[in-house]
Order: C-alpha cells, then sequence, then structure tokens
C-alpha cells in the first residue's frame, strides 16, 4: 500500500522537532530573553550570518545556535556566581564538538558497537552450524542477538549526535529492541526451544515475543509516547531475562557438573558476572551529575561500563555454544 505524500511531510517535520523536555534552565527569564534577543538580532537580522558546515550538516538552524549559545554563557555565569548548573530542554549544557551534542555519550555508543560487530563476524566462523544430528540450532540466534545489539548503539549514538523526535525514537524502539531480543534468547537457551522437538513451543514463543513488541511500538507511537512506561516495561522484560541467565550459571555451574563430569568451569558463571555488572553499570543513571569537562555525565558513564560486559558476553556465547554441540553428540 502506498502512503500518501502528506505522511512523509509529517515524519519530516516530526525528524526536526526538538523531543527534549522542559527544565529547570527553560525556566529561567535571563535564558528565555537571551534566547529571543539572539533569534531578534542575529537570525531575524537583513543578513543572518550562515552557519559553519560542521553545524549545518547536524541540522543545526540559527535558532537552534543561539538556544546552545545562551545555554553556555548562562551556565558560565552560574559557575562563576557558585549557583548549581541547571540542564536544558531536559539535557545538561554539554559543549558540543563539531555539531555533536554530546560527544561522550557517542564515543562511547561507538565503542559499544565494535564488540558486537567483532562478535558478529568470529560467531559466523566459530559458531558450529546448525546440525540435525546433534540437536544443535542455536547458531541463527546468537547472531539475532549480535545484530539487535549493533543496531541499537548505532541509533544511540545517532541520537546523542542530535536529539530530535525522530532519533530519540529509533533510539528507544532499538533499545527496546534489543532488550526483548536478549529475552528471547534467554528463553530458547535455557529452555532449548531450538531444537525439533520444541518446534510448537519455539513457534508460539515467537509469536508472543513479536506481538509484545509491535504492541509496544504501536502504544508508544500512536497512541502516547510515555516515558515512565516505557522505561517500567524494559526494566520487567531485562528483569526477566537476568534471572533467567541467573539460573542458567547456577544451574550450569552447580548441577550441570554432576551430569557431565569435568563440566565445572568458571566460564559458565559469567552470565551472573555479566548481570551483576550490568546491574551495577545501571545504577550510574540514579546519580546524575554536572557534567565534568562539560562532557562526561552519568549517562555517558553507564555506556563506558557496558563496553567491557559485552565483550565477556560473546565470550561467554562461544564456549557455550562449543559445548552444547559437543555434549549433544555425546549424549
Amino acid at each position: 500500500m502506498r502512503l500518501p505524500p502528506s505522511i512523509f511531510i509529517s515524519i519530516g517535520l516530526l525528524a526536526l522537532t526538538s523531543s527534549a523536555s522542559a527544565s529547570a534552565g527553560d525556566r529561567l527569564s535571563e535564558f528565555r530573553n537571551c534566547v529571543d534577543n539572539c533569534v531578534a538580532t542575529v537570525c531575524n537580522s537583513r543578513s543572518p550570518p550562515r552557519l559553519p558546515l560542521y553545524l549545518t550538516a547536524f541540522f543545526w538552524d540559527c535558532t537552534q545556535d543561539c538556544d546552545y549559545q545562551c545555554q553556555r554563557s548562562i551556565t558560565s555565569q552560574r559557575i562563576d556566581d557558585d549557583k548549581p548548573v541547571l540542564q536544558f530542554h531536559g539535557k545538561w549544557p554539554f559543549k558540543r564538538l563539531l555539531g555533536i551534542q554530546e560527544p561522550a555519550s557517542v564515543l562511547f555508543s561507538m565503542l559499544n558497537f565494535v564488540p558486537h560487530y567483532l562478535a558478529f563476524h568470529d560467531l559466523r566462523k566459530s559458531l558450529p552450524s546448525d546440525d540435525a544430528r546433534a540437536n544443535f540450532f542455536l547458531r541463527k540466534y546468537y547472531l539475532l542477538v549480535t545484530l539487535t545489539g549493533m543496531n541499537a548503539w548505532i541509533w544511540s549514538s545517532v541520537f546523542h549526535c542530535r536529539d530530535f523526535v525522530l532519533t530519540e525514537r529509533l533510539d528507544y524502539f532499538s533499545a527496546g529492541l534489543t532488550i526483548m531480543s536478549g529475552f528471547y534468547f534467554a528463553v530458547v537457551r535455557n529452555f532449548r526451544l531450538d531444537r525439533q522437538e520444541m518446534a510448537r513451543a519455539r513457534v508460539v514463543f515467537t509469536i508472543v515475543c513479536c506481538l509484545a513488541l509491535f504492541s509496544h511500538f504501536f502504544y508508544l507511537s500512536f497512541i502516547k509516547f510515555s516515558y515512565s512506561y516505557n522505561m517500567m516495561a524494559n526494566v520487567i522484560i531485562g528483569i526477566c531475562q537476568n534471572f533467567l541467565w541467573v539460573y542458567y550459571s547456577i544451574c550450569n555451574y552447580f548441577f550441570r557438573a554432576e551430569i557431565y563430569p569435568k563440566q565445572r568451569e568458571l566460564w559458565t558463571l559469567w552470565p551472573l558476572w555479566n548481570v551483576i555488572l550490568l546491574t551495577f553499570a545501571m545504577s550510574l543513571e540514579l546519580f546524575d551529575f554536572p557534567p565534568w569537562m562539560d562532557a562526561i555525565d552519568a549517562h555517558s558513564l553507564w555506556h563506558a561500563a557496558t563496553i567491557v560486559p559485552s565483550i565477556w558476553w560473546y565470550k561467554w556465547m562461544t564456549k557455550d555454544a562449543a559445548r552444547e554441540a559437543v555434549v549433544k553428540q555425546k549424549d
């Protein structure tokens, strides 16, 4: 079905509309006056200055540049007056770099992309092929995790480059897709839904997860975009996923060794350690603070803290897949 042109116009306007919510800094009279004066004297002048290419490349316009310059000048003045630094439009007044709004978060998001990208290529080579004789069909599920991870960090990088409604939605929806795919993989792996005899259960579970994800995105897109609801949904699915990996580590390290001698290996506890590390990493979001060096805040540090666990996670995948194939062939 072909969409009417008005849909694409609406999407374009949505993409170039700021997505941020009001903050304490927005309500400062000196900030509002600063922006109004800048727009009146600079943007609305007979010969408004042209912004540098590195700003227009990231879709900055004169009004948005006035807003940024006023944030920076008022923040500098508040620091000189020993007043607290305030947020503007739901964000700290970061110092942009070549048009990038949040340089540290962009850097750490790009670094997070690397382990998923490398793992995708490594796992394609190292994972055993789906084998009916070994009843092993996990390969595509491992690769699914790497693909959704790469997608999420790409859109995280884009969103932190420039905060628009469209980039925010793509970031949030990609994160939701990653969390749901992680939960899906955790259930498939723990209960071995990949095996042929579990085909019916696998189909039903796949349909349930797809419908849940579609309903979530539909509600946020067309009914109400609720930050609190989106956070609650992701937290619930994330907690369920964490419980499943704790279950995996406990069962494989403490109980599976009784069934398969010499199988008690420390790497089977890596999912448990990852759950603990990521829980501590996420707690950084609870201790938000004005950015160090005008760039590094709690959110960017959270992104930084997820890089190493991702590397361990994929090392575990390789070991787990290799063992599962070998063990099944021995059965």
